[in-house]
């Protein structure tokens, strides 16, 4: 059964609390035997203890699948990709290098990749999915479009770039009003300047410096 048409998942990392109730009730799904595939990121933990909830975002031309040499990994004909198929999955990794937003994870137990799935048995019956079912603040919502217009401010995007590559993503992330795509600069590793060590190895003031 299809996922219904007017049913979006959206992610308002304004709202995360860091309480981690959806990493625990992801374990719950059916579909991921005990395993959590939603993570919690820290935005600048130097500086702040905000948090934003990671998930697979669902691209509309998943790079993992393209990537895959075994053909593995399969987007749903309602937009869900989901994780590699245990018995052509070869374990190659390309998928987890691959992915812009670094959702697959290799699990040496399973010797799979394994990814959230938007609790598709849950999602493509009309309900939600256990991380939305559970967020207490609202960070993570399973609804309509004019929901979302109607309780929460800002826009909702699902349009990214990232240095030539164009991502069109089934999941939308809540951000100012202004905002209208995102753009992830991508900088050349060979671009960057390597500091010189010093010329004297043993001098301790000029090897604190180079760092």
């Amino acid at each position: 059964m299809p996922k219904p048409e007017h049913l979006y998942f959206f992610i308002d990392p304004n709202r995360c609390i860091g309480c981690q109730a959806c990493v625990q009730a992801c374990t719950e799904c059916d579909t991921h035997r005990g395993h959590s595939m939603i993570h919690l990121e820290f935005v600048e933990r130097s500086r702040s203890v905000q948090t934003v909830p990671v998930v697979c975002m669902h691209c509309e031309q998943p790079t993992c699948a393209e990537v895959c040499p075994a053909d593995a990994i399969k987007r749903t004909e309602d937009g869900i990709v989901q994780s590699a198929r245990k018995p052509r999955c070869i374990a190659c990794g390309n998928c987890v290098l691959a992915c812009p937003f670094g959702v697959p994870k290799y699990d040496g137990d399973a010797d799979q990749m394994m990814k959230c799935d938007m609790c598709y048995d849950r999602t493509s019956t009309g309900r939600r999915p256990m991380c939305a079912t559970v967020c207490p603040s609202g960070a993570l919502a399973f609804t309509t479009i004019e929901e979302i217009m109607r309780t929460r401010q800002g826009r909702a995007v699902n349009d990214w770039q990232f240095g030539d590559q164009h991502v069109r993503t089934k999941v939308f992330v809540l951000v100012p009003t202004e905002v209208t795509h995102v753009n992830v600069a991508i900088i050349p590793l060979n671009s960057l300047k390597r500091s010189q060590p010093p010329s004297d190895p043993y001098d301790v003031a000029a090897l604190l410096e180079a760092q």
